[in-house]
């Protein structure tokens, strides 16, 4: 039996997620799939393909796929590919993207202050710990199941 409805504390997460990032959305008319493209390479620079995107992230590839090309045509991004691999296309954060990312971080840090308010470190360090495996939990058994 799960100790607690993961379910139902997700989506009241998505929803803060959501609220306290829809004014970055507004404010640079983007979407909040492009945003969290955006931050995704802004805050993980040692993955910068849309295939690390799709399978970190566990996003559909189509709105993946369409979104790297409406960041490419806004000028937010560009591909660069690595010499003699023509297939694997880097994505690269132009500079028009530092004041969305200057305030999406602030839009996440907002979400991590509401969602962890009141919680001590030994709480943090375990939740951390906890969250870490279920990721691996999960991450493993979609690789397995394909």
């Amino acid at each position: 039996m799960i100790p607690l409805n993961l379910l139902e504390h997700q989506n009241a997460v998505k929803t803060l997620y959501s609220k306290c990032v829809a004014w970055v959305c507004q404010k640079h008319g983007i979407s909040r799939m492009e945003l969290d493209i955006l931050l995704f390479l802004a805050n993980n620079p040692c993955y910068d393909t849309a295939t690390d995107i799709v399978e970190i992230r566990c996003l559909s590839k189509s709105q993946v796929s369409a979104s790297i090309s409406t960041l490419e045509e806004q000028g937010f991004l560009r591909k660069e590919y690595t010499r003699g691999n023509r297939k694997t296309a880097h994505l690269i954060l132009c500079d028009t993207t530092s004041e969305i990312v200057a305030d999406g971080r602030k839009a996440q840090e907002r979400f991590a202050a509401i969602l962890l308010e009141g919680m001590h470190e030994e709480e943090l360090d375990c939740m951390k710990r906890c969250m870490k495996r279920m990721k691996n939990n999960i991450h493993g058994f979609l690789k397995e199941e394909g």
